[in-house]
């Protein structure tokens, strides 16, 4: 088997758990929402407009690249890994290689997709500060940018073709 394990990231309102659930079940694999594992004092501060800083974020990322790697067979997790230590932590922990799935978009059309969402404690006042900590991966890392202005459905069938093609399938 190639790769197995994948990260859908970006910024917060970028589509990362619809994304990541409808690629899983297409593909035949485990999805896990990253949001889950965040502690009740990340949710709080993020519900409250306040960003995470690094100090929040690592205990998280641990538990996340743990759930990746102890996870059977191919496995997407829903995650910002909005920097690049943060990826390269993830990749470390898991002790496998691990693709990152980039959803790339605008601020402004994100922003928009955000407002329309409902029951989530991620603010949209918040989406200023993940652009500004959001590293973009560039060609030194196991990192695909995928463009997410397409309906969801082109979105999810770029990231399956994306998989498909590092599955050698």
């Amino acid at each position: 088997m190639g790769q197995r394990l994948y990260v859908v990231m970006g910024v917060a309102g970028s589509g990362k758990t619809s994304i990541g659930e409808n690629v899983a079940k297409i593909i035949d694999a485990t999805y896990i929402d990253g949001d889950d594992y965040h502690p009740q004092s990340n949710i709080e501060k993020m519900a409250n407009g306040e960003p995470l800083n690094d100090e929040d974020r690592w205990p998280w990322l641990e538990v996340v690249a743990n759930e990746l790697a102890q996870t059977e067979g191919i496995v997407l997790a829903g995650c910002s890994a909005l920097k690049k230590a943060y990826r390269d932590f993830i990749t470390a922990n898991t002790g496998e290689p691990v693709q990152f799935l980039y959803l790339d978009g605008s601020k402004e059309m994100i922003g928009e997709r955000m407002a329309a969402r409902t029951g989530h404690f991620m603010p949209t006042s918040l989406l200023e500060s993940q652009f500004a900590a959001l590293e973009v991966p560039d060609d030194t890392e196991n990192a695909v940018a995928i463009d997410i202005s397409g309906t969801q459905d082109e979105v999810v069938q770029l990231i399956v073709e994306a998989i498909q093609r590092n599955q050698g399938v």
